[in-house]
């Protein structure tokens, strides 16, 4: 991508709502983020052990309007200040995807303001430019979210080629079936990584899967169902199970099966930097573990603060910003893509 960059700087209005945080932000130049409202819906899920898309979507309606204004707010900007619009329109819940395109179209309308829609995954790759100032593309990027797990090169701004993907479970959708098996609740990532720390991570030997004639995909269910058995014959023996012990061992396995992948394709492809993002690129282990690999390798490792690996809306903005620069533009037809694939447009 050939960057068109102008001598005027360049303020994005980014709005996220592709699962269960309401967001809004205000990015200048791709990278300085001036302003990052979330207001979370997961005190409310919880209380149904995951994400009701349904009310994900009514949430959203709420919020929207008071996040929108209240990163404009702490901008201490108005919506006539910014040069674009930009909101993410897929993948993600198809109800909570389209409150944030309809809140874009109808803001950039109003203001007459360019509308730049944003794949999400981009979004999350984009994070890791708010706090690397230095960081360009090319580089490898692992990306591990509740719905993503994808090893892909970040060959340029917005272009990626994947080379490894999951099969089945992604690991943040495995993090939360086991500890809802386990009885730690919602969100499993976080309860997983915090029980992890007072166990043992080589107490249970899980197994690490390979799939077939693919080096770098990769696949979970089989991990979790081991999980589930070990469970189930401990109650069959009314054994007491060890709660901090069982998730450091199964965090170790999904851990080693990241980083081992990671590592064995930064080699193959000559990647000098490697990125993490998404959800559970903030969990503790994954960050250790591939931060020691990273550097026996000789590799620099970029990864976003937690708080810019979930879901929130300055990823969104960084996205917009190489994105707009480019000439890219949604039309007043943009519409929400659940499904939308990494790359497509």
């Amino acid at each position: 991508m050939k960057l068109h960059k102008t001598e005027e700087d360049v303020y994005i209005l980014a709005i996220e709502s592709s699962c269960d945080e309401t967001a809004a932000a205000v990015v200048k130049n791709g990278r300085t983020v001036l302003s990052n409202i979330i207001s979370s819906q997961i005190a409310l899920h919880t209380l149904y052990g995951g994400v009701v898309p349904e009310i994900a979507s009514r949430k959203h309606i709420e919020k929207i309007n008071q996040v929108i204004q209240a990163a404009l707010d702490e901008a201490h900007m108005t919506l006539s200040e910014m040069t674009a619009v930009a909101v993410t329109y897929g993948p993600g819940l198809v109800g909570a995807l389209l409150v944030g395109v309809a809140e874009a179209k109808a803001l950039a309308y109003a203001a007459g303001k360019p509308l730049v829609g944003v794949h999400h995954i981009e979004g999350h790759v984009s994070a890791n430019f708010i706090e690397n100032a230095d960081l360009e593309p090319p580089f490898l990027c692992l990306i591990v979210s509740g719905g993503h797990t994808h090893l892909v090169i970040v060959k340029d701004y917005g272009e990626f080629e994947i080379i490894g993907r999951t099969m089945d479970d992604a690991a943040g959708e495995a993090f939360d079936k086991v500890a809802r098996a386990v009885g730690l609740g919602y969100p499993g990532g976080p309860k997983i990584d915090k029980a992890a720390r007072e166990g043992n991570p080589h107490a249970i030997e899980f197994p690490r899967a390979k799939v077939g004639g693919s080096a770098y995909d990769f696949s979970f269910s089989g991990l979790k169902s081991a999980v589930l058995n070990y469970l189930n014959q401990a109650e069959m023996k009314g054994e007491t199970v060890n709660v901090p012990d069982l998730a450091a061992s199964f965090q170790n396995a999904v851990v080693d099966v990241l980083v081992t992948h990671t590592m064995a394709a930064a080699a193959e492809y000559g990647c000098r930097t490697v990125a993490l993002a998404g959800g559970v690129a903030s969990n503790t282990a994954l960050r250790a573990g591939m931060d020691r690999a990273c550097r026996e390798a000789g590799l620099r490792l970029c990864y976003p603060s937690p708080i810019l690996c979930t879901d929130n809306a300055a990823m969104i903005g960084a996205a917009a910003y190489y994105e707009y620069i480019n000439g890219a533009r949604a039309g007043w037809d943009l519409n929400a893509v659940p499904n939308l694939k990494l790359g497509e447009r």
